[in-house]
């Protein structure tokens, strides 16, 4: 009798009955799912985001397909400054996820916060670089935001939760499913004034990322590599469709109309012991940043990123070849 006037009232407000016969046996776990998902909410630091609330992130919005839910854990101040995205192949080379990282720790120390996908390779460094610096990081994750893919970055995806901000749209709980990832990639170019793409091969996920970005009306730039290695060849077919060549974290500041001044001086500022000891140990003869690292015993990241504060305070040149020599001023 209650089933049949429950089916009544659905069929007066012109619900269709074959449709909810289908739907009822989904009720139950859609109803644990919301119950979760509030649950969640409540506790500290974790943020469910619509479209009509005030705090959804505004150039989020502008996208043609932005997110209905956004559930956000951690910083969510990060979602509102100025961003870029940071995005490359997850078999990056050792020298490809050094340049993201001293890319993204360059823009962080410029006020960017860097965004990307928390995979491995080149965005588990650009995560890195950005929390070197102010800007920090957001990770957009393609599975529900209590699972932590892939599980060995879950030590990198603690810290993001902890000093950056981490954000999903999909249900808690969705596992790792191949069709999402391209499906969140929207997000990160969409909370971003552009994306960086650091490796690609030609068919990779990154170039997805970038034509989204393109679509968006946000900036792509691209760094070049060379003509023998096939995580080049996507970097270079952006750039033969169009994006900007970039070579240093000025040419992307450039582009954003923010001065060199102004980001050697930032850099500067922030030069640490290493990087005196680098200066002081370059010659004008060019030398390679692992046999610096070796010669003086010091860590190959640390060192990688003070020159690239050096490089950026234009004390130093970086030569093809990632060669490094002091100028002559």
């Amino acid at each position: 009798m209650i089933e049949a006037a429950r089916e009544q009232r659905l069929a007066d407000v012109g619900v269709d009955l074959p449709i909810v016969a289908i739907a009822a046996p989904f009720a139950p776990r859609a109803r644990a799912v919301a119950e979760a998902t509030l649950h969640w909410a409540g506790q500290p630091g974790n943020h469910l985001l619509t479209l009509n609330d005030a705090a959804y992130p505004p150039q989020l919005k502008e996208i043609a397909d932005p997110p209905v839910l956004l559930h956000v854990q951690g910083n969510l101040a990060l979602l509102y400054g100025k961003a870029i995205g940071i995005v490359g192949s997850r078999t990056a080379t050792q020298q490809g996820k050094a340049n993201a990282g001293n890319f993204a720790r360059a823009l962080s120390e410029a006020g960017f916060t860097i965004v990307s996908g928390l995979a491995l390779g080149i965005d588990a460094a650009a995560h890195l670089g950005g929390m070197a610096g102010p800007g920090s990081t957001v990770a957009v994750v393609g599975t529900g935001i209590d699972v932590v893919y892939p599980v060995s970055n879950a030590a990198l995806d603690a810290r993001v939760r902890e000093a950056g901000c981490i954000l999903s749209e999909f249900a808690l709980g969705t596992p790792a499913r191949k069709q999402n990832f391209p499906i969140r990639n929207r997000i990160i170019s969409g909370l971003s004034r552009g994306v960086l793409v650091v490796e690609a091969a030609e068919q990779s996920g990154s170039l997805i990322t970038a034509r989204l970005a393109n679509e968006q009306g946000r900036d792509v730039f691209a760094i070049p590599g060379s003509i023998h290695s096939a995580l080049a060849k996507g970097c270079h077919k952006l750039i033969r469709d169009g994006a900007r060549l970039v070579e240093t974290a000025h040419d992307i500041l450039e582009a954003f109309g923010i001065g060199n001044a102004y980001c050697a001086e930032a850099m500067f500022d922030e030069l640490t012991h290493a990087a005196d000891v680098l200066l002081t140990a370059l010659s004008y003869d060019p030398v390679g940043a692992d046999e610096l690292a070796a010669r003086l015993k010091l860590d190959p990241a640390d060192t990688q990123a003070s020159l690239l504060a050096l490089e950026l305070a234009g004390v130093v040149e970086r030569l093809p070849g990632g060669v490094f020599q002091r100028l002559k001023r």
